[in-house]
């Protein structure tokens, strides 16, 4: 019999953040990692000094959802540092998004204190690409908080949740 095959060998990456919503960045973000890795644990990483749009059950029901045909995928939720999750599930890597909008300093700094917390587990930046650098969460919840449509900013599913929410939403005022 062979050696278990780790998380580590199969080259197995995080992807976290609060994706709320999920953007059309954070879906190319996801692309162009499983090119670098054969899996990747997509984290809903719980913040309790944001106030979110979406409860994290319904971020982590879209997100499933938006890809539960790729089995390359995983998505879950951790409510503590990002770098513990690493550690306890065995993943070598981070996958973080940058764009052109001072992403790097704060990046980096976060890179840096993960590697002295783990070290065996790097960070991995991938640009944001050209179509998507300047989309933010922060940015379409603005938008869509003003009644604005953000149809171009997010994936189609995405978009019909907000619709169904904001119908809800307005139905309960």
């Amino acid at each position: 019999m062979g050696k278990k095959t780790s998380a580590k060998q199969l080259k197995t990456a995080l992807y976290a953040g609060s994706f709320d919503p999920f953007t059309h960045g954070h879906e190319d973000i996801v692309t162009r990692a499983l090119t670098i890795f054969d899996h990747l644990t997509i984290v809903i990483a719980i913040s309790p000094n944001k106030s979110p749009l979406f409860e994290v059950d319904q971020r982590l029901k879209m997100i499933r959802e938006l890809y539960k045909d790729n089995k390359k995928i995983f998505v879950t939720t951790w409510s503590g540092l990002v770098v513990d999750f690493a550690k306890e599930n065995d993943i070598g890597s981070i996958v973080r998004g940058l764009r052109p909008t001072g992403d790097f300093e704060i990046e980096f700094q976060m890179a840096s204190m993960n590697r002295k917390l783990f070290p065996e587990c790097d960070t991995v930046f991938l640009m944001t690409g050209e179509k998507h650098y300047y989309v933010s969460s922060s940015l379409v919840k603005e938008i869509y908080n003003y009644g604005g449509d953000v149809g171009r900013f997010v994936p189609k599913l995405i978009h019909d949740y907000m619709l169904k929410f904001r119908k809800k939403k307005k139905k309960a005022e």
